[in-house]
């Protein structure tokens, strides 16, 4: 994400924010709206997400045209009905956050830290709530090649929690910010594998927080966040995730 005013994604809890420049812009060059760049991605099986616009209201410094800065606005998605739920005030946390009515929190600067329901680890969104059993394990491997979810042992035993920015490469992240370029870039071969609040298994693959999905960005006028990314739900309550069609 080519991010304007700037954020290293440490832990915000626990180490605070250390702040970093760059600039972000509101306007996509004409060649960037033309084409389509989620060419591949359908499988027949999964279900793809394409620009989903997270809170592209916020900023995090002063002097972005059309932007207020302040915190952004996190918002939920649950995968059963591709439901965008935004939480915006104590109210809206109160009626969500303890439920076990989403999956996936977007949060953190421009909505790029991301976690799923749980209620066990602290600084998750869903922290005391009703999503008890649910947990995540990266895979290193590209999203089509995951055909069976990790066993219950290995789900039980994982700590991830936060996936966002990956500074370095046993980070759990999903993204790599370059610190020259100012330019973030999804990681590849990193799939993660869920177990859902209902108990279902699941394998979600982040793609892209740039307008347009595409494969590479070098203009600063690209404009974020929109997110692209795609899952698969296993309906019958097993562990088979195989979405490949041949």
């Amino acid at each position: 994400m080519i991010i304007g005013e700037c954020s290293i994604w440490l832990s915000f809890h626990k180490i605070g924010r250390c702040i970093f420049s760059a600039l972000l812009l509101l306007t996509v060059v004409s060649c960037g709206k033309d084409k389509d760049y989620t060419i591949g991605l359908e499988d027949g099986k999964s279900t793809l997400i394409k620009d989903l616009a997270g809170d592209t209201d916020a900023a995090m410094g002063e002097g972005t045209e059309g932007k207020e800065q302040r915190p952004f606005f996190m918002f939920l998605f649950r995968f059963k009905d591709q439901k965008q739920i935004w939480v915006k005030t104590k109210a809206d946390s109160a009626q969500w956050l303890k439920t076990k009515d989403w999956d996936i929190a977007f949060t953190g600067p421009y909505n790029s830290e991301i976690y799923v329901n749980n209620s066990q680890h602290e600084y998750n969104p869903g922290y005391g709530g009703q999503a008890n059993n649910t947990a995540v394990v990266l895979l290193r491997q590209a999203y089509q090649s995951v055909t069976v979810a990790p066993s219950d042992e290995e789900f039980n035993k994982s700590e991830v929690n936060k996936i966002g920015w990956a500074a370095t490469d046993g980070s759990d992240g999903w993204f790599r910010y370059s610190l020259s370029t100012h330019i973030m870039q999804a990681l590849p071969n990193r799939t993660y594998a869920i177990r859902l609040p209902d108990g279902k298994y699941a394998k979600l693959q982040l793609i892209n927080a740039y307008k347009g999905n595409p494969a590479a960005v070098t203009n600063l006028n690209w404009p974020a966040p929109y997110y692209t990314f795609k899952y698969y739900v296993q309906q019958d309550g097993s562990k088979y995730l195989n979405t490949n069609t041949l």
